[in-house]
């Protein structure tokens, strides 16, 4: 069978990208190839013994001195560390196709014409913007921006687009600055995997060419989980704490609204969202980061799930988690969201940032009858069933491994 290279760098269960490059990678074993990992050394990540080959762990977030810094940042704009030890992993790994996922800032995009050197076809699934938008969101501390479409990324550093920092986004804006002069992306690329239509019309805007994307959309095994449609009393968000995900949208709604939401999850914003919750006295629990079961029992629980991003959204696992689980769906109309559901069948849709829609969506849901949500969540269920499925997922991605002449 085929040797196929899983590329990410991260080695566990971070956020929904890691959760893809795992499970996609345990597919394909499941199917009989052969699988190695590419990633960066992590405490949290899971043992493979493939980590004698990761690379040094580097997190934005640590502090670092003077000299290290400067390190650090070389490595985000070049690593050479990293095509040095994926060098000596192909030659002990000949593989057939490498399947990149996150490798920005860690791994850097000097691997690609690594691989390209060992003649590895490269696949990328696009889980979000970066390959158009230096700091991959699209999003500024104004909201949306595509101010960096011409190829000027001064405006990274005079946004501090990366965590609203001024050191970093200088890092970020010079690595894109190399990689847009070096044509790393599409000179190396054979193939981009995007999970959203959405997101694959974006880079067409941005000036890719259409034929470079294949849209796979994700996809959960439905048979794993067990669905409980009876309608719970409360809403659920579990995710991130981050500005992008409109969670401070969402607690002045259900002020407004007199609903309640409990609030699963962490981030920069959870002091933030608590004070503003002091403030409004709405009916909200926050329960702080859930897993498992424990946010499975959340989930199953609730009467309908609520994400109200206000940045492009893929094509979030969140959802068709929820969906799986048998539950309704209350999402904002932005990024690639909006695939993902029927609304006045599986869902209902608010204008992204609109406090009054979502409001007034939350209190109609509220006063809906149990059997007419119930039928809601079981459309939910067959939805995700029937297009978002394992099978459709593994035929697409080999007929995409095909056409760059992987024998599949």
């Amino acid at each position: 069978m085929p040797n196929l290279l899983s590329v990410n760098n991260y080695h566990y269960r971070r956020g929904g990208s890691d959760v893809v490059y795992l499970d996609h990678a345990a597919l394909m074993e499941d199917l009989g190839w052969n699988n190695a990992f590419f990633s960066m050394h992590h405490p949290k990540n899971f043992a493979t013994p493939w980590e004698n080959y990761f690379v040094d762990e580097l997190e934005f977030g640590n502090s670092y001195g003077v000299v290290d810094k400067a390190i650090m940042a070389s490595k985000v704009i070049y690593s050479f560390e990293a095509q040095k030890k994926l060098k000596k992993l192909l030659q002990d790994y000949p593989a057939d196709v490498a399947h990149l996922h996150c490798i920005y800032h860690h791994l850097s995009p000097a691997i690609l014409p690594t691989l390209h050197e060992h003649g590895v076809p490269i696949i990328m699934t696009a889980h979000d913007l970066k390959i158009a938008c230096p700091a991959y969101k699209m999003l500024n501390e104004t909201g949306i921006c595509e101010k960096c479409k011409d190829g000027n990324f001064l405006n990274v550093i005079k946004h501090k687009c990366l965590r609203n920092s001024l050191g970093p986004s200088v890092i970020v804006a010079l690595e894109s600055t190399l990689h847009h002069k070096l044509n790393t992306y599409k000179k190396y690329l054979s193939k981009i995997a995007v999970p959203s239509r959405f997101f694959m019309n974006k880079f067409v805007e941005w000036g890719w060419p259409e034929d470079r994307f294949t849209y796979i959309p994700n996809y959960v095994d439905s048979s794993l989980f067990t669905p409980e449609y009876s309608p719970g009393d409360y809403f659920l968000y579990f995710g991130r704490l981050a500005p992008e995900k409109g969670v401070e949208t969402l607690l002045k709604s259900v002020k407004k609204s007199g609903v309640k939401l409990k609030v699963a999850g962490t981030g920069p914003e959870e002091a933030k969202l608590h004070a503003l919750q002091n403030e409004l006295q709405a009916d909200v629990e926050f329960l702080g980061y859930q897993s498992g079961e424990a946010l499975h029992t959340l989930i199953k629980e609730s009467k309908a799930i609520v994400l109200p991003s206000e940045w492009y959204e893929n094509a979030p696992m969140s959802l068709l988690e929820s969906m799986a689980f048998g539950k309704p769906l209350v999402v904002a109309n932005i990024g690639g969201i909006p695939e993902m559901i029927e609304p006045g069948e599986t869902g209902w849709m608010f204008t992204s940032g609109d406090v009054d829609e979502l409001a007034n969506l939350l209190t109609s849901i509220d006063g809906t009858a149990d059997d007419k949500l119930l039928t809601y969540g079981k459309a939910s269920r067959a939805l995700v069933e029937e297009r978002f499925n394992r099978d459709n997922y593994v035929n697409s991605m080999q007929n995409l491994y095909a056409s760059v002449g992987v024998r599949v």
